[in-house]
């Protein structure tokens, strides 16, 4: 839940609420205090039909007990405050908020997943940019959920999922991850971020339904283990030491495709792609564009963008020209853009 309005202006010295009785009108079933500086909730109203509370960017340490009794209350973002663990505690005794389906608790200082057990009808939950060393207590939250993030964290290890059968989205970058592991179960899983770790093989578990998948800031030296994940949409590879594009050609569904930076002399296995619109090909090393037609053949249509720079073959004279008469409807090389 981003943050929906600068309030600062509405915050006295002292973090006091200054105009909070507009903003707890009991009509209104959403409460937004982003960026008020508050340390408490003392002058603020809560309307006990809220569905929604946003008390992103705050400076909250302590839940008011106040917010245990909102039995409707759907989603609950505290983002960006000065929560620890002991802090989050009461959640998990609150039976009235039972049906809460979103709960954001990105940017506090957590060092372990809260206990969530409570709310049965989770969808979201964030607890990314925080302290957790270990996904421990994740088997605690309902299979209902469909979006996990745990993103900027120390999680070692990918574990307590087996049960998330309706997960759609989880993202678990910036953390020390080595293996892709224990995925098999996440039949609907559509989107699979994990960028920044230190994962050195693709192993998605026999899971097809993947439509975005970021495997950015790694250390793949191979592409081997995509080859079946054939309703991939977009697939981020860059910054990695891979020397070989394979594993691409059964990925007809593809319109993103990102190996820059990475240790690459030739472009191969995306002639049969069809759909691919994107192609980002930057920092690598590949010597020049003879042959490069025939081996994107598939895209020649379709491709918008492309980015080739800081490989030899960008220093060509006829660089741009060449890409242009490739690729007919481009409106991007490089950083170029034109109609």
């Amino acid at each position: 839940m981003e943050a929906k309005a600068d309030c600062a202006s509405d915050v006295d010295n002292h973090g006091d609420v200054q105009g909070a009785e507009a903003e707890s009108d009991p009509s209104s079933a959403y409460l937004d205090l982003t960026s008020f500086q508050l340390h408490d909730l003392k002058a603020v109203e809560l309307p006990p039909n809220l569905i929604d509370l946003d008390l992103t960017a705050n400076r909250l340490s302590a839940l008011d007990p106040r917010i245990g009794i909102l039995s409707h209350l759907k989603k609950l973002s505290l983002r960006q405050n000065l929560f620890e663990d002991a802090g989050v505690e009461p959640l998990s005794s609150w039976n009235a908020l039972s049906g809460l389906q979103e709960l954001i608790l990105r940017d506090n200082r957590l060092t372990k997943v809260p206990d969530v057990s409570i709310f049965k009808n989770l969808l979201i939950f964030d607890v990314s940019f925080n302290e957790i060393p270990s996904m421990s207590g994740i088997s605690k939250v309902s299979n209902t959920l469909k979006e996990l993030y745990v993103s900027k964290n120390e999680v070692t290890k990918m574990e307590e999922l087996d049960h998330l059968q309706e997960l759609q989205i989880l993202e678990l970058g910036s953390n020390r991850l080595r293996v892709m592991e224990n995925l098999q179960n996440l039949t609907n899983l559509q989107e699979l971020w994990l960028g920044r770790n230190r994962i050195r093989a693709v192993n998605l578990c026999g899971l097809r339904s993947i439509k975005k998948l970021s495997l950015q800031s790694n250390r793949l030296t191979s592409m081997v283990g995509l080859q079946d994940c054939v309703a991939l949409e977009e697939l981020y590879l860059s910054h990695n030491g891979i020397m070989k594009m394979e594993g691409l050609s059964t990925l007809l569904n593809l319109r993103v495709l990102d190996v820059s930076s990475n240790k690459l002399t030739t472009v191969n296995d995306i002639e049969n792609l069809t759909k691919l619109e994107d192609l980002w090909l930057n920092d690598n090393q590949i010597a020049s564009l003879e042959g490069f037609e025939l081996a994107v053949a598939g895209s020649r249509e379709k491709l918008t963008t492309i980015y080739l720079e800081r490989n030899p073959c960008a220093k060509t004279p006829s660089y741009c020209v060449t890409l242009k008469q490739i690729f007919p409807n481009l409106q991007q090389i490089d950083s170029e853009v034109f109609s």
